[in-house]
């Protein structure tokens, strides 16, 4: 167990090898839970967000020469034109 020190602007510094073994990097968020014998520290996991840039090129499909629409990249409509014999 590790004994924290509160710095004069009410900070805390989590030993590196905690940080280290729940995986939280810079700007990690740790919710506080206050309960009738302390407090209780929470990593607060949240999804990655990612830019529309950083997923060009993701999704491919071979060019017919034709212009692609939405659908063609809907498996579900995949299917139901391979059941009316279209391509």
């Amino acid at each position: 167990m590790s004994t924290l020190l509160v710095s004069s602007k009410g900070q805390i510094v989590l030993p590196a090898a905690l940080r280290r073994r729940l995986g939280m990097g810079a700007g990690a968020r740790i919710e506080v839970l206050e309960e009738s014998d302390g407090l209780k520290l929470r990593v607060v996991r949240s999804v990655a967000t990612g830019d529309m840039i950083g997923m060009a090129g993701m999704v491919k499909a071979p060019a017919r020469g034709v212009p692609r629409h939405l659908e063609d990249f809907d498996p579900a409509s995949l299917l139901t034109r391979s059941r009316r014999g279209k391509p």
